[in-house]
């Protein structure tokens, strides 16, 4: 591989280190050991952050991979709820109150989800160091989450779940749930106020109802069967499936598990695909609008392996490879440049709304791989690899330029490790 490839590398592997937060916190006496996305902007432990950096530290050290998986799994309620944040130390509560928009469940952790991720993550670590007594450890809080995940979160048994906000998918200020968020793109000064708002109004909302929540999605304030949420929802039912044989203690639910990622495969293919523009919408509200802003999310279902293979092939020839929308420079932008409100520059000051990050790269370049498009993520690679070259180990990047955004030293940047291996045939 060339030297650049080499320095990247290294590079990824210096911040996996100097991200790692370790002590005894205040809660309960908890020890925690895990890397945080930013020791400077965001030092607590994040849900599908630390899956996305397990998968990273498997090419650095296997065992941190599963530190980082136990470490999180502290976090698990006996209801089967993980909360998408883990605040291990409380001196730092009070900046994080200020500086991010959530809402607590407990001191130390919030009321929120997140992708569930973590199912692909201990997957991997399996397939890299076959031990079958790491997966029955942490597998049980893991089936409980997939488990709460259906009862709380599809009101309407249509095999989709939902989100009740937009951090909920960890795509904080996408455009495409501007509708609802009622957040306006005309001044991009007044983006980041108006998001600030909105989110003060659901928590006002939710307020009454936050110890029974499975109320919540009823109230149909932000209502949103996300595509890329559903898509890695899909993908972690499968590997949940894997798992559970691994384990070996309940054959009948790999079965279970395995039919219920059919079913959202299927639900996806038949309520969010739009034949005629050849991507798949997001489902907003009780009514389950389209919500039609072309967004990465539109292309996610190709991370399923049986997706049906000619709408896979629309996603990848007529959208991701298509130079007007997502195939800039240095992709995969956020939002598809033909959207008013692509915001590569980060004018707006807040995420997601069009420079590249690396964590999509790295599914859809599997995706790709797994539907036999392997000219093309070999492409994808190549061109990250070069980004991150020039731009650093940053939160996210302008698709133009290739200039690094955001935080330095970001954590689920240094995927680019597993897509490395990968190429070299060692993942």
């Amino acid at each position: 591989m060339p030297a650049e490839w080499e320095r990247v590398a290294a590079d990824a592997r210096r911040v996996l280190a100097g991200n790692r937060q370790r002590g005894v916190s205040a809660w309960e006496g908890k020890r925690y050991d895990f890397v945080c996305p930013s020791p400077t902007r965001y030092p607590f432990q994040w849900f599908w952050d630390s899956a996305f950096h397990a998968i990273a530290l498997i090419h650095v050290d296997p065992e941190l991979a599963k530190q980082e998986i136990r470490c999180l799994m502290q976090g698990a309620r006996p209801d089967g709820f993980i909360p998408h944040m883990l605040l291990w130390e409380k001196s730092a509560h009070d900046a994080a109150l200020r500086e991010y928009s959530i809402t607590l469940a407990h001191t130390f952790y919030t009321a929120t989800i997140q992708p569930p991720v973590v199912a692909r993550a201990v997957l991997r670590i399996h397939e890299a160091t076959g031990d079958d007594g790491f997966v029955r450890e942490v597998l049980p809080p893991i089936r409980r989450f997939f488990r709460w995940l259906k009862a709380y979160r599809d009101p309407d048994d249509d095999a989709l779940v939902a989100i009740i906000q937009p951090d909920e998918s960890g795509l904080d200020a996408s455009p495409k749930y501007d509708s609802l968020m009622q957040v306006g793109y005309e001044r991009p000064e007044e983006t980041l106020p108006q998001l600030r708002r909105s989110m003060q109004r659901l928590f006002d909302a939710y307020a009454p109802f936050r110890a029974d929540s499975a109320r919540i999605p009823a109230l149909d304030v932000f209502t949103w069967e996300d595509v890329m949420v559903n898509a890695i929802y899909a993908d972690g039912l499968r590997c949940l499936s894997k798992l559970v044989a691994v384990a070996g203690d309940a054959p009948r639910e790999a079965f279970e598990f395995e039919a219920r990622a059919a079913r959202v495969r299927r639900a996806l293919e038949e309520k969010c695909w739009d034949d005629r523009a050849g991507v798949f919408w997001d489902l907003a509200g009780w009514d389950e609008v389209p919500a039609k802003t072309l967004t990465f999310s539109s292309l996610f279902p190709m991370i399923i392996e049986d997706l049906d293979p000619s709408k896979a092939k629309r996603l990848i020839d007529e959208h991701l490879l298509n130079e007007r929308e997502f195939w800039l420079p240095h992709p995969i932008p956020s939002v598809a440049a033909t959207e008013p409100s692509f915001d590569p520059g980060w004018r707006t000051n807040t995420t997601w709304r069009g420079p590249t990050w690396v964590n999509v790269n790295w599914y859809l370049y599997h995706g790709l791989r797994a539907h036999g498009r392997g000219d093309v993520a070999r492409d994808l690679a190549e061109r990250t690899v070069r980004m991150l070259a020039k731009g650093g180990i940053r939160e996210f990047y302008d698709p133009r330029t290739g200039e690094g955004q955001g935080a330095r030293d970001f954590g689920w940047t240094t995927l680019v490790l597993d897509m490395i291996a990968s190429e070299r045939g060692t993942a």
